[in-house]
């Protein structure tokens, strides 16, 4: 071996939770990991530790919460550690000073393709756009988001159906393959990083925010199960319920497509006893999984047996 690795991990949420357990169960030397402050949660408001924070309690491993990266006392703590590399999955943009500190540099590990999907939500934006693969990619970090030099990358299928769980939950475990993969080639000098391809039809990948994630009941059919599905199990797409006088900020988990020809405007609701239609502009959205303001989530049959639709009720 070249290089006998020490590794600095820095992540937040469960995705690189999967990918920290690998390297661990590979037995990779972790010297510290740095994840997001302590946030208040819950109805209670009590202060929980990140996904990356709980598991690395349970490996006793050395922790940093740090409010500001660029703070002094904190970059010492950090040069401290005497990593030679820094793995990030899904944190935050690291400053010049943090990301050029080990000797072999510091490489994220990102949840699309590069260069497509480049951004904070490439999992869901990848379902929204129902694209038919994906994949992940490693690449050493440079001064912009998701730009640096690609070590290596693997795909994966977008089946039919698929959610943003599913997907999540696929390219956490190829991901964590990947890593390792970029470790090893990193570890015996073999790594050979490339510059992302020039193109020009870019898609990128946003943050998920309240305007972003309204549904368009005026669109195909098809592209709103893809944006519902996309959005599954977080954040979740909404719509606005307009029932008896009522406007209700409503979430939708779960629905399938009909195609139909009919003459309703988009949004208008078609409730039975076993099923809640709402026309779009080639058909019907079923709703499967819905969830109204102080409620619980539900599927449709267990909604439909304790709420009633007028039949003038609509979604916008």
């Amino acid at each position: 071996m070249q290089n006998d690795l020490r590794i600095v991990f820095m992540g937040t949420p469960d995705f690189a939770v999967g990918i920290l357990k690998e390297m661990i169960e590979a037995g990779k030397n972790i010297v510290g990991i740095i994840t997001a402050p302590d946030k208040p949660a819950g109805r209670g408001r009590k202060l929980m530790g990140s996904a990356v924070k709980e598991y690395a309690l349970s490996q006793h491993l050395k922790i940093l919460q740090p409010i500001n990266l660029k703070d002094e006392s904190f970059l010492k703590e950090l040069k401290d550690l005497n990593a030679n590399l820094q793995v990030v999955v899904a944190f935050r943009m690291l400053p010049k000073v943090v990301w050029q500190m080990p000797k072999l540099g510091t490489f994220n590990l990102h949840a699309s393709l590069l260069p497509q999907y480049r951004g904070a939500a490439p999992i869901n934006w990848a379902i929204i756009n129902k694209e038919e693969k994906t994949g992940v990619t490693t690449f050493f970090i440079d001064e912009k988001i998701d730009t640096g030099s690609i070590i290596a990358n693997k795909e994966v299928l977008i089946e039919k159906g698929e959610t943003a769980e599913t997907l999540h939950d696929k390219l956490m475990q190829k991901g964590g393959e990947l890593v390792l993969e970029t470790l090893n080639l990193i570890e015996k000098g073999k790594a050979a990083p490339k510059p992302q391809p020039e193109s020009n039809s870019l898609k990128d990948a946003p943050k998920l925010t309240s305007e972003n994630t309204r549904i368009d009941w005026t669109k195909p059919g098809e592209d709103i199960d893809a944006f519902i599905r996309g959005l599954s199990p977080y954040p979740v797409a909404w719509s606005i319920l307009h029932n008896n006088n009522e406007e209700l900020k409503t979430k939708i988990y779960a629905s399938n497509f009909e195609k139909e020809d009919h003459n309703f405007e988009s949004g208008t609701i078609k409730a039975s006893k076993r099923e809640l239609k709402v026309a779009c502009d080639d058909g019907y959205i079923l709703i499967k999984e819905i969830q109204l303001p102080g409620k619980r989530k539900m599927d449709i049959f267990s909604l439909l047996n304790g709420y009633s639709f007028a039949k003038d009720s609509k979604l916008s």
